[in-house]
């Protein structure tokens, strides 16, 4: 049973997404610190993420700026920031996060997400996705985990549809890119009485790609 629901402050928000460190066979999630800049531009120079303009990468002479935006609105409560880091390797080869969170109706998007492109489409990002689902519905109590993604970045969307996630709506003129145009953004989620499944599908997902 979830908690009633009910009138929260900031502060009633933050101890809710808690620092956590999530370690995998392929991947560890790890919060995210300013120590981590060198390395988190490396990675992002990994296919020049930030070239391509329908993302938010951020260019190595602003990432800086990035994870103070991050490590900012962590302190007020509404991301989780964590960075990639590749098990196989010890390299960092991305971020990720928790964003746009409200505790008060156990919900939460995973966002704010790019990988270094030599790990694209492997088991790295499956494994992150199932280490951040199971946290938010099988720890956190989430009711519903969104993902959000540019209209025109169907590697994404794709991605984000293979989770098994389902498309609420589209929001049309959004968001203002760098680039002044207009982002129409997709919004998919995930419910908890779909998590189950879901889960199986990612463990036998990862479970091929062992065996």
């Amino acid at each position: 049973m979830y908690p009633p629901i009910s009138e929260k402050t900031k502060e009633d928000d933050m101890p809710w997404l808690e620092p956590v460190t999530l370690k995998g066979a392929y991947a560890t999630l790890e919060p995210l610190a300013r120590e981590h800049h060198d390395a988190l531009v490396e990675a992002a120079q990994d296919g020049e993420l930030w070239k391509l303009w329908y993302t938010s990468v951020p260019a190595p002479d602003k990432m800086m700026g990035n994870l103070d935006f991050r490590l900012n609105w962590q302190k007020e409560g509404g991301m989780l920031p964590f960075v990639v880091r590749n098990n196989a390797t010890g390299k960092l080869v991305g971020a990720t996060s928790y964003c746009n969170a409200v505790s008060a109706h156990r919900r939460a998007e995973i966002g704010h997400t790019w990988y270094a492109k030599s790990v694209q489409r492997t088991a790295i990002n499956t494994e992150c996705k199932l280490m951040l689902l199971r946290h938010a519905f099988e720890k956190l109590n989430c009711a519903g985990v969104e993902f959000r993604t540019h209209w025109v970045n169907q590697q994404s969307r794709s991605a984000i549809e293979r989770l098994g996630a389902k498309l609420d709506g589209v929001l049309r003129s959004h968001q203002i890119m760098a680039d002044g145009s207009l982002r129409d953004t997709c919004v998919y989620s995930i419910i908890a009485h779909e998590w189950p499944a879901i889960r199986n599908h990612l463990t036998f997902k990862l479970e091929s790609r062992a065996s």
